[in-house]
């Protein structure tokens, strides 16, 4: 027969131990078809009662704040039961079969109707107290979190393999308060002396302290409730993020039909002015159903190097600069992205280049516009210039129709020194998980020139011209379809298969393959201070591949281009091409003889070098074969003729650089043998 009145039952077995103990009787055991209280319920319950004090009490099965347990079994080493109340003393409580890491006393008083319960856990204790009516307090202080998830662990079910990972630590001091009148569950709570860390380091915290302040009203069938918490003390590592004490978060919503709803949420962090969002959960199973998240007044260079740098470029973060204000909204349904607005106020982003140059960057940036996942939208952001090492760029406006899928940009014309970089047909669409994006490039002539001076480059005469008809960018990867091509010193050079991944990273590759028709020698000798060269050549470099911007592998032949024009070679790049070739190199004539003469005619000029493994294969001159094993540099032609020969077939790379950067810069003279 269930019994409802808990007290009256005990009561009633106290008398009968009362009796018992009277008449002599040694042990007594009684059995409860149910007992229920607001908080409890537990059905079939057995007790024992030894003559030497020892109690077991044990139910069939148990209900308490929802969640169900079979067979929870309470010891005793010390119990007393009379008609003033209830007491047990190093009690010892299973669940589900386990016993809890605690132990704990606890006293009931029959006229009062109140229970009180003082746990010790480790070096923490927990003291609980419940009367008649219901109401409930728990104080808890110095209670460690590793002894208090293995106590919760039959309460709350088994821990997330990602929390039993990070070894967390922690001390909890706190308060927490059930009024059945009023149907109010509140809780003040101090964290201390947290920390964790994970197995890989990509998830660790120290010193940390939180404080946590909760207050819940049961409505109906739901509740009412608003939560307060503010980070104290400490700082964590969350790849890619360091996090350091100081945010507060104020929020307040419902709880109610198994979906947690927050009507506002406020957080206080550095560089932002007000952060808001409201949101909708649904508890079984978990997902988020809606989310309005806000970041007003953000400040890009306090908030730009602690949150964005590390989320969007981790591998770039010490070179990444920001500056200016901005405005973010995102709107989200069912997990979905629906809605995003940018809005910038005087915003430079930047690039510091990798070896401590200038880089690139833009701005002021001012504008912005939304992007909706239902509908078309527009964009139009207006850039007070930029640069690209010391090269700037002057004003123009990035306009753009943005639709759920895809976005299209206006023809962009930038102005660059006396002539200018447009990109159009620009377009980007989503692809399988990311977007992808698609232009054409032209670079209008520009005074190679005013060009040179600005990248502190030898002075060069001419114009500088480029097409790129089709470009392809994806997250790591940026490929030309068609061809590169480049007009310079009267002749072009064409990229074709040109394809950069990582161009960002420190792990960059570049791949393309590259021809160079009809280069005139005066020019390109003049410029670079090399002697001087008349005539043309051509050059093809096939599978040329740079990692982290560096030569790894290519096959590279220059040649005379064909055709009838003067060809001559002063004494000086004479002398600076036996440089390249090193202490083989041989000019044909004596070195007495090359002093009587400023310049000598040749027939052709020819040099290979297939690199691998950091060593250059040399060759010269296609189709002529020496008996010596040596290859000719220069073939003579008229008078004075001259042949330039190599003898060294295997040259270190960074051998060979250094010795051109030598010629550039201090043009030296070499020996010759």
């Amino acid at each position: 027969m269930p019994v409802r009145g808990a007290w009256g039952w005990l009561a009633l077995l106290a008398c009968v131990l009362w009796a018992g103990g009277v008449w002599g009787v040694q042990r007594i055991a009684l059995e409860i078809g149910e007992i229920r209280h607001p908080v409890a319920t537990m059905g079939g319950l057995q007790l024992r009662f030894e003559a030497d004090g020892t109690l077991l009490l044990r139910a069939r099965s148990a209900r308490f704040a929802g969640r169900e347990w079979s067979a929870p079994t309470l010891r005793c080493a010390s119990a007393r039961l009379d008609v003033q109340g209830f007491r047990c003393d190093e009690g010892r409580l299973e669940l589900d079969g386990k016993v809890l890491p605690l132990r704990f006393a606890v006293e009931a008083a029959f006229e009062r109707g109140d229970v009180r319960v003082v746990a010790r856990l480790g070096d923490g204790l927990i003291e609980a107290a419940l009367d008649r009516t219901g109401a409930t307090s728990v104080l808890f202080s110095g209670v460690e979190l590793e002894a208090l998830l293995a106590v919760a662990a039959p309460f709350a079910g088994a821990l997330p393999v990602q929390l039993k990972g990070l070894n967390p630590v922690a001390k909890l001091n706190g308060a927490v308060a059930w009024g059945p009148a009023r149907r109010r569950l509140t809780m003040n709570a101090q964290l201390e002396e947290g920390g964790f860390a994970s197995a890989d380091g990509l998830l660790a915290a120290e010193a940390l302290a939180f404080a946590v302040h909760l207050d819940a009203t049961e409505q109906g069938s739901g509740w009412s409730w608003s939560v307060g918490a503010r980070w104290v003390a400490g700082a964590a590592y969350v790849h890619p993020l360091y996090l350091e004490s100081g945010p507060a978060l104020e929020a307040r919503g419902t709880l109610h039909a198994g979906r947690l709803r927050v009507h506002e949420a406020v957080l206080a962090v550095d560089g932002v002015e007000r952060v808001r969002a409201e949101s909708a959960f649904v508890l079984d199973p978990p997902g988020l159903e809606r989310l309005e998240f806000s970041l007003q007044g953000i400040d890009l260079d306090r908030a730009g190097k602690r949150w964005l740098a590390p989320l969007l470029f981790p591998a770039q973060v010490d070179r990444l600069r920001f500056s200016g204000r901005a405005d973010v909204r995102l709107e989200m349904r069912a997990g979905v992205v629906e809605g995003l607005t940018l809005q910038l106020d005087e915003a430079v982003l930047g690039l510091r280049g990798a070896a401590g140059g200038e880089g690139v960057g833009l701005g002021p940036l001012v504008g912005g516009g939304s992007w909706s996942r239902t509908q078309p939208t527009e964009m139009r952001v207006a850039v007070g210039g930029g640069y690209w090492e010391k090269l700037a760029l002057g004003a123009f406006s990035i306009e753009a129709h943005l639709a759920p899928e895809h976005a299209s940009f206006a023809r962009m014309e930038i102005p660059l020194l006396d002539g200018a970089l447009v990109i159009d047909e620009f377009g980007l669409k989503r692809g399988p998980g990311h977007w992808e994006g698609r232009a054409s490039v032209v670079i209008e002539p520009v005074s190679m020139r005013a060009l040179t001076a600005a990248l502190d480059l030898p002075e060069m005469s001419g114009v500088l011209s480029a097409s790129l008809p089709g470009v392809r960018a994806n997250p790591g990867e940026i490929a030309l379809d068609g061809a590169l091509v480049v007009s310079v010193f009267d002749g072009y050079l064409q990229a074709t298969g040109l394809r950069l991944l990582e161009p960002f990273g420190v792990a960059s590759h570049l791949s393309a393959d590259i021809e160079v028709r009809h280069l005139d020698l005066h020019q390109l000798t003049e410029t670079f201070s090399f002697g001087n060269i008349t005539g043309f050549i051509d050059a093809d470099v096939r599978g040329l591949e740079l990692a982290r911007w560096r030569p790894v592998a290519f096959d590279a032949r220059i040649a005379s281009s064909p055709g009838e024009y003067r060809r001559r070679i002063s004494q000086r790049a004479v002398e600076n091409i036996s440089a390249l070739g090193g202490a083989g190199a041989l000019a044909a004539l004596q070195r007495g003889l090359i002093g009587f003469f400023e310049s000598f005619g040749y027939r052709e000029l020819g040099l290979r070098c297939v690199l691998r493994d950091g060593v250059c294969a040399m060759d010269g001159v296609e189709g002529v074969q020496r008996s010596d094993g040596g290859f000719a540099i220069v073939r003579g032609g008229g008078v004075p003729a001259l042949d330039v020969i190599g003898y060294n077939r295997r040259v270190d790379w960074n051998e060979l650089v250094d010795r051109l950067q030598r010629v550039i810069d201090e043009n030296v003279s070499p020996e010759l043998h």
